[in-house]
């Protein structure tokens, strides 16, 4: 008998929008569109006794919300929401929980640090604006085209998530949750936002993973103007190797892409991911110093639009900065201001 594949996908179809497909009894898959080239989120429905539990919320547009309505009309069938889990600040994320939370009169379950970031970006502060944004991008090499570009995104999260709830409920790693017959412990993850939230269930073998353990495209890994010198992606392949201590087995729920089963190796192809990308950066700094906008085109082989350059740009920064922690790249300050990065 053949080896099965290191990465299996036990799902043959994905839910219609405002439809939910069962996963297991008492959890199931709904899935919303989203109008970016990643094209949908997944969000999940937990049952909780006479009630309900939602993971995540999608985008805080009435495209999604009318999608809701389907949902809480069918699958819901008037049984209440008992809380509104977000696993993390951004927009598909959590665009909808105020909606949600004020709906069925829900608290709002999070991370500290994934609540308050998701008011300072929808308040423009701590650094959360386009100009901070600017000032980083220009300091690692972005010229003014490149910055105009970025300024056209306009203030998009506010556009997403119209309003966030007052107060929240907090979620700590470690912290276990029962939900309906199960119990639920929270993995806090870190490198793709300030505090990820996932959820694992020993019991069911279930891992909801938000976007710290996606099937096929690697998760973003930025360096933001609230933090401009950390090390996110170091942070980030600390986290997912830890995911290497639950079952090989497990069922991974993601946010985007479909459910699968194949944890460990999926860890294992992500770090292999960026040892390639990384090895080609190590490579174009011992050719020339590079700035982070010398080096998109190594890391991306695509004409990058506006909105991707903020994402692009911030990857770039992260990945070198990993490169100078590990002592395989020094840093070279220029006279105009862009910081650039040489053979150590």
């Amino acid at each position: 008998m053949a080896d099965r594949p290191p990465i299996q996908y036990p799902f043959e179809t994905v839910p219609e929008p405002g439809a939910a497909a069962a996963v297991l009894p008492g959890l199931w898959w709904l899935r919303m569109p989203l109008p970016f080239d990643l094209d949908h989120i997944n969000l999940w429905l937990l049952e909780d006794g006479d009630g309900w539990t939602i993971v995540d919320s999608g985008l805080g547009n009435s495209a999604t919300r009318a999608l809701w309505e389907r949902v809480i009309e069918g699958r819901l069938a008037g049984r209440p929401v008992h809380r509104v889990i977000v696993t993390h600040y951004h927009p598909d994320h959590v665009g909808n929980a105020a909606w949600l939370c004020a709906r069925f009169g829900a608290p709002l379950w999070m991370t500290r640090a994934e609540f308050l970031t998701a008011h300072a970006v929808l308040h423009g502060a701590a650094s959360f604006s386009a100009e901070a944004s600017a000032a980083l991008f220009r300091a690692n090499g972005l010229g003014e085209q490149g910055v105009a570009q970025l300024r056209q995104r306009g203030d998009l999260y506010r556009k997403l998530v119209p309003d966030c709830p007052a107060e929240h409920r907090r979620l700590l790693h470690g912290q276990r949750l029962a939900i309906g017959a199960h119990e639920w412990e929270v993995i806090v993850g870190y490198g793709h936002a300030p505090e990820h939230a996932s959820l694992h269930c020993r019991a069911l073998n279930v891992l909801i993973s938000g976007d710290m353990l996606l099937p096929k495209i690697s998760t973003n890994v930025a360096v933001r103007p609230i933090d401009p010198g950390a090390n996110p992606l170091g942070l980030f392949l600390q986290s997912i190797g830890g995911y290497r201590e639950l079952d090989a087995d497990v069922l991974v729920l993601p946010s985007h892409g479909v459910p699968f089963r194949g944890a460990h190796a999926r860890v294992a192809a992500l770090e292999s991911h960026h040892a390639v990308r990384l090895d080609a950066l190590q490579a174009a700094c011992a050719a020339a110093p590079r700035s982070a906008a010398d080096v998109l085109d190594v890391l991306f082989r695509r004409k990058l639009e506006a909105n991707q350059i903020f994402f692009a740009m911030g990857e770039a920064i992260a990945h070198l900065h990993y490169l100078h922690a590990a002592g395989r790249v020094r840093r070279e300050p220029g006279a105009d201001g862009v910081m650039r990065y040489a053979a150590a």
